[in-house]
This record gives C-alpha cells, sequence and structure tokens, in this order.
C-alpha cells in the first residue's frame, strides 16, 4: 500500500505487484530498470506477504549480483509499514546518500505505534493473547484494543480501558475496515494526545495480519520531515568497510556486512579477526 504523499517533497513509490507470481525474467528486468535508474532501490517487505516473496526476492538479488538493493521487512502492521515506506519517501528528498536512507528504516521504526481495534482475537497470532481474551473474543460485542508495536499490549473494550501510547507529539493514521472506529477517534486519540488526525483506506493485507475483518486500524507517528531529518543526521554514521557505502548501525542494509571483531595481538597492538557478510540467494 502507498500511502498519498504527506507535503509535495514526498517522492513517489513504486509498487512491486505480484513478485512471486510473475515470470523471473519479468521480475528480475523491472528491479533491474530500477537500480539503472535511480542507482539504489530500497525495497520494503510486509511479513503479512507470503514467504515466496521474501524467497522471490533474495533470488532476485543473488541474480543480479548487486549491492545496491537494500531488503527490509520490518515488524510493522500493513498500516505501520505503509507510514513507514511514507517517511522514507520523504526523506529520499534530503540530502541523505542511500546507505544512510536505507539504514533510517531501522531506527524510524521504533517510533511508530502501530494497533488496531478488534472484533475478535481469536485468530490472532501478532501479539500475545490470554486464555480469558480468547474465550470473551467469542462473546457478542466484544471489541479488544492492540498494540502490536513497539511493545505488545492488549485489552478489552470496557469504561476506562487505555492503552500506553508514545511519549512525544505525533499524528494519528486512522484505517476503518468492517469496525467502526469511535473508540478510537474518540477515546484513543485524546488519551494519546495526538497533534492531528487523518484517515486511509484499510491495506488490503490487514485482515490477514489482524487475523479478523472485524477491525479498524491505527499508527501514531512523525509526521514532519524536518523533524525526521533531525533525527537520522543525529546518529553516528559509519562506513560499511566491504562496500564502502555510508550507513547508520551496525549491519549494511546493502551489503549485509557487519564491522569487523578487533582483538588485541600478543604486542598490544589491535588485530581484525575480520566482520561477516552474509549472502542470500
Amino acid at each position: 500500500m502507498a500511502l498519498p504523499p504527506q507535503d509535495e517533497r514526498t517522492l513517489p513509490a513504486v509498487v512491486l505487484q505480484d513478485v512471486d507470481q510473475r515470470p523471473l525474467e519479468q521480475a528480475l528486468t523491472d528491479l533491474q530498470s530500477l537500480v539503472d535508474q535511480h542507482g539504489h532501490v530500497i525495497v520494503v517487505c510486509s511479513q503479512a506477504v507470503s514467504a515466496g516473496v521474501e524467497r522471490r526476492l533474495h533470488t532476485i538479488r543473488s541474480l543480479l549480483e548487486t549491492d545496491r538493493i537494500a531488503l527490509f521487512r520490518p515488524p510493522l502492521p500493513p498500516l505501520g509499514l505503509a507510514v513507514l515506506v511514507r517517511q522514507l519517501r520523504q526523506l529520499a528528498s534530503c540530502d541523505l546518500s542511500p546507505g544512510v536512507l536505507a539504514s533510517a528504516g531501522r531506527l524510524l521504526t521504533h517510533y511508530i505505534h502501530s494497533g488496531a481495534l478488534l472484533g475478535s482475537v481469536a485468530r490472532l497470532d501478532r501479539v500475545p493473547v490470554g486464555l480469558k481474551s480468547h474465550a470473551k473474543s467469542w462473546m457478542p460485542g466484544s471489541q479488544f484494543g492492540v498494540v502490536a508495536h513497539p511493545e505488545p499490549q492488549l485489552v478489552r473494550i470496557t469504561p476506562g480501558a487505555a492503552l500506553a501510547g508514545p511519549e512525544f507529539g505525533t499524528w494519528l493514521l486512522v484505517a476503518k475496515g468492517q469496525l467502526p472506529s469511535d473508540w478510537v477517534t474518540g477515546t484513543l486519540a485524546p488519551s494519546w494526545s495526538v497533534l492531528g488526525l487523518r484517515e486511509t483506506p484499510l491495506p488490503a493485507e490487514s485482515p490477514g495480519w489482524w487475523g479478523t475483518g472485524r477491525l479498524t486500524e491505527f499508527c501514531a507517528y512523525l509526521p514532519d520531515l524536518s523533524v525526521l531529518y533531525q533525527l537520522v543526521t543525529s546518529v553516528r554514521q559509519s562506513r560499511c568497510h566491504w562496500c564502502g557505502i555510508d550507513v547508520i548501525g551496525d549491519r549494511c542494509v546493502f551489503c549485509s556486512a557487519t564491522p569487523p571483531v578487533h582483538d588485541a595481538r600478543p604486542d598490544g597492538r589491535p588485530g581484525v579477526r575480520g566482520g561477516t557478510r552474509m549472502l542470500t540467494g
């Protein structure tokens, strides 16, 4: 799901449709064209898609023999993932190198609060569900407030029910499914002290991710490009010892190399034991 632009600087997204179902040669050609056109490509993949999609993406990356495709599959529900992708599209208009931009995905994930109002948790396997909640989910009219990220939370909707939210100013994006969103907009939003609220269609993967179509999904996020840019640029950057690209974090998002481990030599001088590089196929 590609959300509409947050502002006039937000770059468009390319949606890779049916990657695991189309002929491999066609998918290879599409990815190669994107690399040729843009230099580097960041592929953000939902954990709600089938394992075949991830295998196909790794196969394409290996066959192209390139370190210019970053594959990122964060543990976010579909709406939260769409928000993260839009934030990366916002940052793509700034003076960030490809490695830093791709690494920013891991950083910004920590600032996204994703959850849903569910009519049943009987088939929910993304968040721990107790036996009592399972039993109550069969009661007519039961509703549950759930936060899947950054920390799992689950409450049955009763007077006074609350979910812990972000401790910084956010906007709330709401995607209505087959369940009224009154509790989300009338109770959750004020308790989280959101600065604003917007609505969007429900992602197609959401019913499968949450285990029910009776839901309203929500996501609290940082909307301002200046805040996102400050967050990313405030983190120390380093150069990947394998491919030479600038990154933030402890693993290169393009070649998957980790920093070399430094050991002390017998003479007291530091020695390099060697980093690792993960090749996928």
